[in-house]
């Protein structure tokens, strides 16, 4: 099975909910990884989990560890500017292992999630016919393997992102692949819903946010009846 969908770094879309295929496995709870299981907000900060919306599949857990990320190294720059790219994504990444077991890869073909320097494509605002450009896009796919469902994600960040605001793009979408597919109302967390001048790292109500998407059931990680190997249609981006 081939799905997708998308998030973006600044406009969270309307949300798209196709049709269930029968053969997707019921939604279950994995157990919490022990890095979240120890997680403890001393500070009450709350959480946004309101606003982390559910797919097709239930929440977007990951249940095997360590999710591995690929960071393809940039071609259309000197090697001085890609070593820079790639070590200002690596510390978002290096960020967000505090709180889920992550493993850079050399082999893309092995990846989770794959992070490309690249423009993510225009898309038009409700009730706009003007397409707007965009900091940075997420988007997924399930297949099936072994009857057992599967989802990997690229990152796409637009080479117009440097320093301090491209830790923050890769932080906020490296957040929608980890799990929080929605956006804070709130400035100073890592998943609010537009770009800022001064970026906010991973928050305390982030991490809450984490924990609760990990609390939920989902079909991710679990078996269907169907024994074969499934691969359907793919599904543009939500409207």
């Amino acid at each position: 099975m081939i799905l997708t969908n998308v998030q973006s770094f600044a406009i969270f879309p309307t949300s798209h909910t196709p049709s269930t295929p029968t053969s997707l496995p019921l939604p279950q709870l994995h157990p919490l990884p022990p890095t979240l299981a120890q997680w403890q907000d001393q500070t009450n900060s709350g959480d946004y989990f309101s606003q982390v919306a559910p797919t097709q599949v239930g929440y977007l857990i990951w249940s095997q560890f360590p999710v591995k990320v690929y960071i393809e190294t940039p071609q259309a720059i000197d090697a001085k500017q890609a070593q820079a790219w790639v070590q200002n994504v690596l510390q978002a990444v290096q960020e967000w292992n505090t709180y889920l077991p992550l493993q850079i890869i050399e082999n893309q073909k092995l990846a989770d999630i794959t992070i490309i320097r690249k423009n993510p494509p225009l898309q038009k605002l409700p009730n706009s016919k003007i397409p707007r450009a965009r900091s940075a896009q997420t988007t997924y796919k399930l297949y099936k393997n072994q009857a057992i469902l599967y989802h990997n994600f690229t990152i796409l960040l637009s080479p117009s992102q440097t320093g301090i605001y491209l830790i923050a793009a890769a932080r906020h979408e490296l957040g929608h692949a980890l799990g929080i597919w929605g956006h804070s109302q709130v400035q100073s967390d890592a998943l609010y819903f537009s770009q800022v001048s001064n970026p906010a790292p991973i928050s305390v109500r982030d991490v809450n946010t984490l924990k609760r998407v990990y609390e939920q059931p989902t079909s991710l990680g679990w078996a269907s009846h169907k024994g074969k190997r499934n691969l359907l249609r793919e599904l543009g981006p939500p409207g």
